[in-house]
């Protein structure tokens, strides 16, 4: 019997974070007491004839032209199936194919009775993990440096071997540079440093202004720091010829050939991709296969079972980001697997390291009844 795809089916759900706002533009979330914010998330079924169903939790469902593509198609057919709905969603949203793959890997896991890392190589099974905060605020949470740093030693005592500072939106460039300062002289012969404006600042002397900074405080990355949106590589080449900090870029542009495009040209040293952005599982391989050939290293955007598989799967990945973490906001994400593999701040070990699911597929259970009691619509779409 050959392989076909019989159904695809959504499950919408809900949940409520406690002490969380958003900040002065709305986009970032940040600390705010007693506030409640309401998140969602989307548990994706890709069902077969052969009665195995590949799930993945997180990111864009398929609609439109991709789900009448996918009814029918070969589940094992990954490669066919990334690189023709590329094709055909080069226009609209891209996005699309990462959930999607990464169900069909979840698939492809189950029915061979082996965990996705193992058959994408296998090279480990724990994985150092960084705690990445969540935005600063004005409301006593990460409202000063001296906030940040005290943050940033609570991480390290829990064991984490490295942290990140996402920073204040539409704040004065001295305070990013104090930031970086401050935290660098508490913690930072224990811990490597990282900080992430998120496209912040205004200005590319910004950038260089907090680079500098992060030169005299020896981080171990700028990431992201001003609003070209992260995309320009003129801009971050002669931004790398002026700091000696490294630089991470390519989060803000899609797949294989404009993360080569952008290594190439000059445009940054470590090489960001993710199964959002880049095409699921079978997209970040190849993008870490190429920065393997370029000598580089490649570090996966944001958490989440996917990604630990992939960072599994590959030497050269440094850490994986374990966020996003705030000491006042418990709670971050929706309860659906057991601890070890939730990315809340206390669920690493004592080498400050996440571990790998061992089951088949993703291979960590799924609290169902968790999903059911907060789903808010079910969307099917059948042959």
């Amino acid at each position: 019997m050959t392989p076909k795809i019989t159904k695809i089916e959504t499950v919408v759900f809900q949940y409520t974070v406690e002490n969380m706002g958003v900040d002065y533009n709305g986009f970032n979330l940040v600390y705010e007491k007693g506030a409640t914010r309401k998140l969602g998330g989307g548990l994706l079924r890709i069902h077969t004839n052969l009665g195995i169903v590949g799930e993945y939790l997180g990111g864009p469902s398929p609609s439109g032209p991709a789900v009448q593509y996918l009814l029918g198609s070969n589940p094992f057919e990954r490669e066919k199936t990334y690189n023709d709905l590329k094709r055909g969603l080069r226009h609209t949203d891209r996005t699309q194919i990462g959930a999607v793959d990464v169900a069909l890997w979840d698939f492809a896991g189950k029915y061979y009775n082996a965990p996705v890392y193992q058959l994408l190589g296998g090279y480990r099974t724990s994985l150092p993990a960084y705690a990445s905060t969540y935005h600063g605020d004005e409301n006593g949470g990460l409202h000063t440096p001296e906030a940040f740093a005290d943050f940033a030693e609570q991480c390290r005592d829990l064991g984490y071997r490295a942290f990140k500072i996402h920073g204040w939106g539409n704040a004065p460039i001295e305070r990013e540079v104090a930031n970086v300062k401050v935290t660098g002289k508490r913690v930072g012969d224990g811990m490597d440093l990282m900080i992430d404006p998120a496209c912040e600042y205004n200005t590319w002397a910004d950038a260089l202004k907090v680079g500098r900074a992060c030169d005299e405080a020896g981080f171990f990355w700028l990431e992201d720091p001003y609003k070209d949106g992260g995309v320009s590589i003129f801009g971050h080449k002669k931004l790398r010829e002026h700091i000696t900090t490294p630089i991470l870029q390519t989060e803000h542009i899609f797949g294989l050939e404009q993360h080569v495009d952008f290594v190439v040209n000059g445009g940054t040293d470590f090489v960001r991709s993710g199964v959002y952005e880049d095409g699921g599982i079978t997209g970040v391989m190849k993008i870490a296969h190429a920065a393997e050939g370029l000598g580089l290293d490649m570090e996966l955007h944001g958490g989440g079972l996917a990604h630990r598989h992939i960072m599994a799967s590959v030497r050269n990945s440094n850490y994986y980001e374990l966020g996003l973490v705030h000491p006042g906001i418990k709670k971050t994400k929706p309860h659906v697997y057991a601890p070890e593999f939730t990315d809340e701040l206390e669920n690493i070990d004592e080498h400050g390291c996440v571990p790998v699911p061992q089951g088949p597929g993703l291979g960590a259970e799924i609290d169902r009844d968790y999903i059911e009691a907060h789903r808010v619509n079910t969307i099917v779409h059948q042959a």
